[in-house]
């Protein structure tokens, strides 16, 4: 199929759409197009929030589509914002495509809405980090469908996480997209299985979109690569096995379930997941080759990132006994603040002696290794602050033991924001070109699996 005209006609959006905005073009576009579209509700979250699904079309294939499993990661609802109204004004696209679409624009919409203070803009790293939110793995969307391996169960999905389980029982979708993104770096992809047919596809997609390959480190240590930015999808297995390796016991390293790829695989469905980033350096392309190994960057990036973490929590240990269950923002900090040690550990271990990091390190390598560690860091500390804020406002914290956690985890905030700043020389991706990316990744796999 040739995608090129709902590919260049995507609008040029400038902000990313609230969760109030999201439901009200859902239900607009059921009320224009009543004979396409049908809206569901087909749960509620936690926070009580209906959580919308749009059925559109009438192919003998299913496609499954669902955005923001990770609620700060907003670019497929925009993608979905164009697709849904897209596909109701276009018969022929409709009909050459040949699904019924299941889509959800966000599925964690509790956690989106905790995101909003940076949809609007300026898009700029700090600005980014200050409005961030990230939910622990054990509250992921994403990552609690059951799961069961060796010595770790998991048995408790959450509720969103249910309504996706509820969809995929009962659609059994062909073609499954989690519309994930990054923050920084450049595209890359992760599938259920080995398509060679697909790699040339992607590439040109983001080429015809100027967002470079992300040529820099994986995400993961353990994960399979098939292609220079295409990956194998994994799952929680995966993680168990990877730490096994290191320690006697790696079920201590597991907090939450498995992905909805390994939930779905037992459908045979195929998923992808494109990551994009908002922010962009030219050092994530460059294979120019640095005066150290891939070990040497990738074991110095983790002992920064160990030293921020540690110094987080020891500002946050006073405050602990105010950091309620109902304070979202702390959470996925104190994993890390308790999981800190081993982690890096059996990172450090898996470096020494993997061959593949004792060769000499890309500069795209060494920017993974060295500054988006950092800007991930970053993160953390924005976590922090938010969440000492929210224990003044919502608890009966000590005035001055709130005043000094807040004060130094400001602080620290401050200091790295301003060195990236002034060490990153970045750029911000246009939203169009990202919709325009991630689109087309998944009306070629789309594409692909109707014919087969």
């Amino acid at each position: 199929m040739d995608f090129k005209k709902l590919i260049d006609e995507i609008p040029a959006y400038d902000h990313f759409l609230t969760v109030d905005e999201m439901d009200a073009s859902t239900l607009k576009l059921a009320e224009d197009y009543p004979d396409l579209v049908t809206v569901t509700q087909e749960g509620t979250s936690r926070g009580g929030h209906p959580i919308y699904c749009l059925k559109i079309g009438d192919g003998p294939k299913n496609a499954f589509m669902f955005g923001c499993p990770h609620p700060n990661e907003p670019m497929g609802a925009m993608m979905l914002e164009y697709f849904s109204r897209r596909l109701c004004e276009d018969e022929a696209l409709r009909r050459e495509l040949g699904y019924t679409w299941y889509l959800i624009k966000s599925i964690d919409v509790d956690g989106t809405k905790l995101n909003e203070g940076w949809f609007k803009g300026p898009f700029t790293i700090t600005n980014y980090a200050r409005n961030f939110f990230r939910p622990v793995g054990s509250e992921q969307a994403e990552w609690t469908f059951p799961f069961t391996y060796k010595n770790y169960s998991w048995t408790t999905p959450i509720p969103e996480t249910q309504v996706l389980m509820n969809i995929i029982d009962r659609v059994k979708p062909e073609f499954m997209y989690s519309l994930h993104n990054a923050g920084f770096g450049g595209a890359y992809w992760y599938v259920s299985g080995d398509e060679p047919s697909l790699w040339d596809g992607f590439y040109k997609a983001a080429e015809k979109q100027n967002v470079p390959l992300n040529l820099g480190e994986p995400e993961m240590v353990y994960v399979t690569q098939y292609a220079p930015a295409c990956y194998k999808m994994t799952g929680s297995k995966d993680s168990y096995d990877y730490y096994e390796q290191s320690m006697e016991h790696p079920e201590a390293m597991m907090s939450c379930g498995t992905s909805s790829d390994d939930y779905a695989s037992q459908y045979g469905t195929y998923t992808l997941v494109a990551e994009l980033p908002y922010f962009f350096s030219r050092k994530i392309v460059s294979d120019t080759i640095m005066p150290f190994t891939r070990a040497e960057a990738a074991i110095k990036g983790e002992q920064v990132n160990h030293d921020q973490i540690e110094q987080i929590g020891k500002i946050l240990k006073p405050v602990k006994p105010w950091l309620t269950e109902d304070n979202p923002f702390p959470k996925i900090v104190l994993l890390s603040v308790d999981k800190n040690d081993a982690s890096t550990q059996a990172q450090i271990d898996y470096y020494k002696k993997t061959e593949a990091y004792q060769q000499p390190c890309k500069e795209s390598e060494a920017f993974d290794c060295l500054d988006i560690t950092r800007f991930y860091t970053l993160l953390s500390w924005g976590l922090s602050v938010r969440a000492i804020n929210y224990a003044i406002e919502h608890t009966d914290i000590d005035p001055q033991l709130a005043k000094t956690a807040l004060e130094q985890a400001q602080a620290g905030f401050d200091k790295l924001a301003a060195e990236l700043e002034n060490d990153i020389d970045y750029s911000v991706v246009p939203i169009r070109s990202l919709i325009g990316v991630q689109l087309e990744s998944g009306m070629l796999v789309a594409d692909l699996l109707r014919s087969k």
